[in-house]
């Protein structure tokens, strides 16, 4: 991790976000090393709930069996199956057997767009999570992960498409909450112009972020570039300095 560069955004950040939480980063490993690493879920368990331990200061590695929950295995790239009947579970589910969730129009529907979802092998055995105060000079950061409020999401936003000529620079694919700030948004670490991902709309996972949250998710080439921008971009403006004092107050 290049350490200049973590000191330059908390400043930039603390200038021009104020109270905004400092994002998370996730890269992949073979060693754990220090971090703990989560134990083996023992029931069904949301991975963005875990994940709010990291958003308070923790650092935690997970494996395929830290993980409770089918999709976050998935999105995570521990395995590539889909649960049983998915294409039910998402849509109108099946009488006696189980409710769906009514994401979907149909079975046939999700079937279809599974075709469309991204497809994501992890590259090793574990995936660190650390918050940005925390990472050390030994680690490589892959996606920065921001928790938002509407204000805040809307400077990144901003920020994200401050160098980029077409209007795409930040999108919003349909995905579980763990996919829009992991799978899209690894999948193009290496892209010379990355996307950011706007992010937890998925409805299983919003009890387990604040209310007034959604996520913005970069990769880290993305991410750099955003930080080189800051100086130069509306965040010195007035009109910036409006929204600036509403998330002081928030």
């Amino acid at each position: 991790m290049d350490m200049k560069l973590k000191e330059t955004f908390v400043g930039a950040w603390e200038k021009y976000f104020d109270k905004g939480e400092l994002p998370l980063v996730f890269f992949y490993t073979n060693q754990p090393g220090g971090v703990e690493l989560v134990k083996p879920a023992l029931a069904h368990q949301c991975f963005l709930g875990v994940l709010s331990r990291v958003r308070k200061g923790a650092s935690l590695c997970f494996n395929v069996d830290s993980i409770g929950c089918g999709g976050g295995k998935r999105f995570l790239g521990f395995t590539q199956e889909l649960r049983p009947n998915f294409e039910f579970f998402l849509s109108c589910g099946i009488p006696g057997v189980m409710e769906g969730e009514r994401y979907k129009k149909s079975p046939e529907l999700v079937l279809e767009a599974v075709k469309h979802l991204p497809k994501m092998e992890a590259p090793a055995e574990f995936i660190t999570w650390k918050r940005w105060d925390k990472l050390e000079e030994s680690d490589a950061p892959e996606v920065v992960v921001f928790f938002g409020t509407p204000d805040i999401l809307s400077g990144l936003f901003t920020l994200a498409n401050f160098e980029e000529v077409e209007p795409h620079g930040v999108l919003a694919p349909f995905s579980s909450g763990c996919g829009s700030i992991v799978t899209y948004p690894y999948l193009e670490k290496d892209f010379d112009r990355p996307h950011a991902f706007l992010g937890m709309f998925d409805v299983s996972a919003r009890p387990f972020v604040p209310k007034t949250m959604l996520t913005f998710a970069a990769p880290m080439k993305k991410f750099t570039r955003m930080v080189g921008n800051m100086a130069e971009s509306f965040l010195i403006t007035s009109s910036w300095g409006k929204v600036r004092k509403r998330i002081s107050s928030f």
